[in-house]
């Protein structure tokens, strides 16, 4: 199929690239016309492990094109894939003028074509869009346009860190149509990422819209949950590892996304559960739960703030603390909503001096702290002289540092794990005060 992709953010890119390599004629459309000329010489503006070698190699075999020329990228399209950002206002509401922007100029992209009556373009919104988006997209480019075409709505699942297993072996694929000729089309092309079997789900594009919503929430929840859990532990002496275990056994319950950290982060998790929030008071239809799933979030984060701040006893401004992790999750190097920068943010304003190290998202840091932290390429290097180290991201280079040495380097021995990666056990055997999420806490 030729199939044209609005938008090279993160959705966009993935999306693009995985269906030019099962052989489609991909075209890809961003106004930044940086980042096409970027993308034209096989460079990937974002940090996805697999992902630039998929880029360079279906670009060279002319699968996959880059440009910012509109014309160019609508003329021959069958299927147009919206995937721009919708980023949250203040209040949770999501921003649609991208993907509304998108839907004007698709509608008048057909309207200066010839009318197609045997396989009218289909326009599919794959962005997380409130319910209801489909139908106004449907309307905005009907308004331009009085020539055929087809709607749909497609929503991603697509983990950070391991996007291009789960675009080509997703456990399920998720297609809402206005009619079955276009889902049938839809399932057509996606046929050679479930041959093992895995689910294509029709259904109606409302209930595709929402499908994206509640998964994400759900597991929202399950993450506050089990860190409101972890508070009870610490408060009572319990050991929230034990009681996961414990808990985890229940077959009924399973154990994903129920490990005590820091909170969720990144671009979904935060942005459509305040969504569904909104969706909610738009419709006057409370949503007490999933506001408590976001007010836990929040605090989670705040809390540990507040226990590095109290080891210190008000005595922080000008001490040196060294932080391992800075990506919202291992596998990226994206910051958005990373709890990381709230709590850097919070010893910062308190008079702490950071020193940072994370594996690939210094430049997305600095984007947003600039200089108030220094950044090194060396997970060792801001340990030397530190009052103490931060764990926010569980890198797997993290998990079995070189403890002696550390020690030896550090002008306090102390280690605030938000991540639970080390043994309270092991850590006083090493000589280490020890702070984790939901155990006990390690004085030495």
């Amino acid at each position: 199929m030729k199939i044209t992709i609005v938008g090279t953010g993160y959705v966009g890119l993935v999306t693009g690239t995985c269906l030019a390599n099962s052989g489609n004629d991909v075209i890809c459309l961003d106004v930044a016309a940086d980042k096409i000329a970027r993308l034209r010489q096989g460079q990937s503006p974002i940090y996805e492990p697999g992902l630039e070698e998929l880029i360079q190699r279906n670009h060279k075999s002319g699968r996959l094109r880059f440009t910012t020329d509109k014309a160019e990228a609508y003329r021959e399209a069958t299927v147009i894939f919206i995937c721009v950002g919708t980023p949250s206002d203040s209040h949770g509401y999501a921003d649609l003028r991208y993907v509304l922007g998108a839907a004007v100029d698709v509608g008048q992209a057909i309207e200066a074509q010839p009318a197609r009556e045997k396989e009218p373009p289909i326009v599919v919104v794959k962005s997380t869009v409130p319910v209801g988006t489909g139908a106004k997209v449907w309307a905005e480019i009907a308004r331009h346009t009085a020539k055929p075409f087809r709607t749909a709505s497609n929503p991603e699942f697509l983990k950070e860190g391991a996007a291009i297993a789960d675009f080509t072996k997703p456990d399920r694929v998720v297609i809402g149509a206005q009619d079955e000729w276009t889902g049938n089309r839809l399932r057509e092309l996606h046929e050679p990422f479930v041959r093992q079997g895995n689910p294509v789900y029709l259904m109606d594009i409302a209930s595709a819209e929402m499908v994206k919503y509640s998964a994400n929430a759900m597991l929202a929840t399950k993450i506050s949950f089990i860190n409101e859990i972890s508070r009870l532990c610490e408060s009572f002496g319990a050991d929230i590892d034990q009681v996961r275990r414990g808990m985890c056994a229940d077959r009924r319950i399973g154990n994903q996304f129920l490990y005590p950290g820091l909170g969720y982060g990144g671009s979904c998790f935060p942005k459509d559960v305040l969504a569904c929030v909104s969706m909610g008071k738009q419709s006057q239809t409370p949503t007490p739960l999933l506001a408590a799933v976001h007010e836990v979030n929040q605090n989670q984060r705040e809390a540990f703030a507040a226990k590095i701040l109290a080891h210190y006893q008000g005595k922080i401004r000008g001490c040196k603390l060294a932080v391992w992790g800075i990506a919202f999750k291992p596998g990226t190097d994206d910051v958005r909503e990373a709890p990381s920068l709230s709590i850097m943010q919070r010893l910062l304003e308190a008079g702490a001096v950071i020193a940072a190290h994370d594996p690939v998202a210094h430049g997305t840091c600095r984007a947003v702290l600039g200089d108030k932290v220094s950044y090194h390429e060396d997970m060792y290097a801001p340990l030397a002289g530190a009052e103490g180290l931060i764990v926010c991201t569980d890198w797997d280079e993290f998990k079995h540092p070189d403890f002696p040495r550390m020690r030896g380097v550090m002008q306090q021995a102390v280690i605030f794990d938000g991540r639970n990666l080390y043994r309270p056990q092991a850590m006083e055997e090493y000589g280490f005060s020890y702070y984790s999420v939901g155990r006990k806490t390690v004085a030495v």
